[in-house]
């Protein structure tokens, strides 16, 4: 998942965005090394920044150049990262003791190579442990932009479980215990700074934003890399620029919405 976070400090507010991997994007300092490619889909920005790909002197490394990758196309403003990988993931929501997630509608991954029933969450709340929680949040067997309704639904009930009175006196040591376990600029002192503070936002302020789904169109690619059609979205860059504008400003989404608002999702009432 990639999402944009930005935290106000002065009407206390916390706007988590997300950005569809999918996106057809140039990415900073790869041409060299892709015999002059410099456009790949969004999510290979973090893997092309790796040290063990060579292709970016970037000290942050795969977080840094996502970052520039966002910046150079979309404008966002980015101070800091963070980036945890599947298995840290897991650790962490067993480490809080699971998270309670609740569906609206039953969540189906199953597909023709995998009939097990573990790809199967019906409607209603479900009690998930790391292994658990990841598998939902992977699934995208009704597309990109459902997967992210149910990657933020995963994200609050972790937000919910870290808040409350049982785990929240233990969020200093599980900080420590993850520390080399996440890809991050920020100093356990600063992290600890933003767990209070996420404890004094009412869940009302805590909002979960997509761009609205009538924008994208299924598209496919060339991909000299992989040489082949890939699937990208066919989106005008412009309307997103605008939205992340506002965004930056702290104007979009707005507070007041509803469930039914497509360019809010409210999971954390």
């Amino acid at each position: 998942m990639i999402r944009v976070v930005r935290v106000d400090f002065v009407n206390p507010k916390v706007t988590i965005l997300e950005f569809p991997r999918d996106l057809w994007v140039e990415i900073p300092d790869i041409a060299d090394n892709l015999n002059g490619q410099d456009h790949e889909k969004l999510n290979q920005a973090y893997l092309y920044g790796n040290p063990g790909f060579g292709y970016t002197d970037d000290r942050a490394q795969g977080p840094g150049l996502l970052a520039r990758t966002l910046s150079l196309n979309f404008n966002t403003q980015i101070d800091h990262y963070a980036a945890v990988n599947m298995r840290t993931f897991v650790k962490i929501v067993n480490a809080v003791g699971g998270i309670d997630v609740t569906l609206p509608e039953a969540v189906d991954g199953r597909t023709a190579e995998d009939l097990n029933s573990r790809l199967v969450f019906p409607a209603g709340t479900h009690h998930l442990d790391g292994e658990r929680a990841l598998m939902l949040a992977r699934i995208r067997i009704e597309g990109g932009f459902a997967r992210a309704d149910n990657q933020n639904r995963v994200l609050c009930a972790l937000r919910d479980q870290m808040t409350s009175a049982s785990v929240i006196t233990k969020i200093p040591d599980l900080i420590t215990s993850f520390q080399d376990a996440v890809q991050t600029d920020l100093s356990p002192a600063q992290l600890g700074q933003l767990a209070c503070i996420g404890t004094q936002i009412r869940p009302g302020n805590i909002i979960f934003a997509s761009f609205p789904e009538e924008h994208f169109k299924q598209s496919r690619v060339y991909d000299p890399v992989f040489k082949k059609n890939v699937f990208a979205w066919d989106v005008d860059f412009e309307i997103l620029r605008d939205y992340v504008h506002q965004f930056n400003l702290g104007t979009w989404p707005p507070i007041s919405g509803t469930p039914e608002d497509k360019e809010e999702i409210p999971f954390c009432q």
